[in-house]
């Protein structure tokens, strides 16, 4: 996904998918237009395999207002939102799935349902979002994590954060990333917290308690992306002006920074969930037809790395 600008990075990315069959996903309550289409475009894909979970006479009244076909598609009636999530989760855990998808409930509903114990899908690694970024005017493709579950994460949540981060970026098959732990500014300063963190999380990068990635921080967005920026303050490094993985020091600053990519600099956003037994889905109702295959895309792509148990290479 190191494309050149404007070559289509998430092409590139469903284009490799071609070679592999599709994962049964359980969908999460796909009660509006979007969400289920989002689902039944990914089948014809070749993307997956959905498994429709919700309200069954809801769903099929929303395929025949939008006029979807629904024909060969397995729907497991739930009641409400909440009973679809629950669902969906033990379709997980039964083995009947291989991905979780978010359909038209509440994002909060959805991972409730995870995390649940009687879920069983928990794993000993936090949970954590990563955004894999296409940027039109930007030749890599970037992970932005983590915008959109842990809102205030601490050393430890975030030393996970940044290892779901490199697996992602190892089992989509794309080599070693380099991984900058963003502030506000690229010293260490102990009246900036997330200085503070950056430092500890390099550290322990060199110790071997995060592994599979080169870590630099704390580093600020322009000279974390840009090596002219990099040149001019004078940091040498190998991630400096070069990362891929941007970890953010909060959910605030994340998702600010993950908006403004979108609606300022005309990015997509797939999203994915990472730190369970199983990638998640995580879509939302503003997505575009590509972000919502990219999204499916990425998981699916996971799903086979983890059967092989080693990196999809291209």
């Amino acid at each position: 996904m190191s494309a050149k600008v404007g070559t289509g990075k998430y092409e590139q990315l469903i284009e490799r998918c071609k070679k592999f069959a599709p994962i049964p996903t359980a969908v999460a309550h796909p009660c509006e237009a979007g969400a289920l289409s989002g689902a039944v475009e990914a089948a014809h894909a070749g993307l997956i395999v959905p498994i429709l979970v919700g309200p069954a006479a809801k769903i099929a009244s929303v395929a025949q207002s939008a006029k979807i076909d629904l024909s060969g598609f397995k729907i497991v009636d739930a009641e409400h939102s909440h009973a679809s999530a629950a669902k969906a989760a033990e379709l997980v855990r039964t083995g009947q799935a291989e991905l979780l998808m978010k359909g038209s409930l509440h994002t909060d509903e959805l991972m409730a349902a995870v995390v649940a114990r009687e879920a069983g899908l928990r794993t000993g690694r936090r949970i954590s979002h990563v955004f894999v970024m296409d940027v039109p005017t930007h030749p890599q493709t970037l992970f932005i994590t983590d915008a959109a579950v842990n809102i205030a994460p601490d050393l430890p949540a975030k030393r996970d954060i940044i290892q779901n981060a490199i697996d992602l970026y190892a089992g989509l098959g794309l080599g070693t990333p380099k991984v900058a732990i963003l502030s506000a500014v690229e010293t260490v300063n102990p009246g900036i917290p997330s200085t503070i963190d950056a430092a500890a999380l390099c550290k322990m990068a060199d110790r071997g308690q995060i592994v599979g990635g080169e870590l630099d921080g704390p580093l600020a967005f322009d000279n974390a992306i840009s090596p002219e920026a990099a040149r001019i303050k004078g940091i040498k490094s190998p991630v400096a002006g070069q990362a891929q993985i941007l970890v953010v020091p909060d959910l605030e600053a994340g998702n600010m920074l993950a908006k403004n990519l979108s609606f300022l600099s005309r990015a997509d956003a797939a999203g994915i969930v990472l730190g369970a037994r199983v990638p998640i889905i995580l879509t939302s109702r503003a997505d575009n037809v590509r972000t919502r295959m990219a999204s499916c895309a990425v998981a699916m792509l996971m799903a086979h790395a983890r059967r092989a148990k080693e990196p999809i290479r291209a």
